[in-house]
């Protein structure tokens, strides 16, 4: 007579085997190697106009490799290029007024003519001193009237003060503009350089230099296309702002400080790339998106920085595993 067998029930069993798998689960996370999850990030330059225009001439393309100083693009500049050659006819026009404030105020010619009339006041002035000599000493005869001798007297007066007259405007004729009016002319002259100056510039930037070396990542216009003041043309990737970003749950956190020696993986890379951490967040946060697991996502974490020693290797939005360095 055969024994009867002892079966478990069917829920039961199933029962026994999640948790099994549970904790062979448990085991092997808390088994797995240590590291960090994070991402390459990098900080982009974009170069664009400061005013509105339309491209003429694109120097290049996505994936080029520019250093500084290098032509990106140029956008049309024949209005600019019209407000240098107006500022340049200002300036030239405030040199040749200050020039002229600076020489003499009259021409040779009526120099000459003040000259003349010098002379007719000198001459005129001697007849009366002559007639004044003569009726003080009819005066001193008393044969004159003295009604005469004060006529005489007041003509020689009047003589003396017209040649005295013309040659202070023989002098003043000969003199340089007034100081007062030579500052006017030398302000103006500025105001008309700093003018071109500015122009100067406003067409200079038509012509786009790249301002650091690196990739250009994105060209956001072509050839032909109108460009709104202040849009990008052109995106550069620097390698040196190239970083690691990546998330410590808060009890690690003390772990790590600024300038903690760290080892990067990621696939791809043939072997890790050392970093130091360059900033560690002061909040803590949930953990993003493009990190969590279902498990991971309600945990609180911060973000952490890194630069990496070999920037060539990394591209930004990769995904990487950090790992204090041992």
């Amino acid at each position: 007579m055969m024994t009867p067998r002892f079966r478990l029930p069917t829920n039961v069993v199933l029962i026994i085997l999640t948790l099994v798998l549970f904790s062979l689960a448990a085991v092997f996370v808390v088994s797995a190697p240590g590291g960090y999850q994070g991402y390459a990030e990098a900080e982009f330059i974009f170069v664009g106009p400061d005013e509105a225009g339309r491209i003429v001439d694109l120097n290049v393309g996505e994936g080029d490799q520019v250093t500084k100083g290098m032509p990106l693009f140029t956008i049309d500049e024949d209005l600019q290029l019209a407000d240098v050659k107006s500022a340049e006819a200002s300036l030239g026009q405030a040199l040749s007024a200050l020039a002229n404030v600076k020489a003499s105020t009259q021409r040779p010619e009526e120099i000459a003519v003040l000259e003349a009339g010098q002379r007719r006041a000198a001459a005129a002035l001697e007849l009366s001193r002559l007639e004044l000599a003569r009726q003080k000493d009819l005066q001193s005869k008393q044969v004159a009237s003295q009604a005469a001798l004060d006529s005489a007297q007041l003509t020689y007066t009047q003589n003396e003060a017209s040649l005295d007259e013309a040659r202070k405007q023989i002098e003043a004729a000969k003199l340089a503009g007034r100081e007062d009016e030579i500052a006017s002319a030398e302000k103006a002259v500025d105001a008309a350089r700093a003018a071109l100056a500015a122009a100067q510039v406003r067409l200079d930037r038509r012509r786009m230099l790249a301002p650091v070396s690196g990739t250009v990542e994105t060209l956001y216009f072509r050839n032909g296309e109108l460009v709104p003041a202040g849009r990008p043309v052109v995106s550069i990737l620097p390698p040196e702002l190239i970083k690691v970003r990546f998330f410590v749950p808060e009890p690690a956190l003390p772990k790590f400080r600024l300038g903690t020696a760290l080892v990067v993986s990621c696939d791809g890379c043939e072997e890790p790339i050392d970093a130091s951490v360059s900033y560690i967040a002061a909040s803590a946060e949930y953990t993003p998106p493009v990190i969590y697991s279902l498990e991971e996502r309600s945990k609180l974490v911060f973000m952490l920085e890194a630069k990496p020693r070999d920037l060539e290797k990394l591209r930004p939005g990769q995904p990487v595993t950090v790992e204090i360095a041992p």
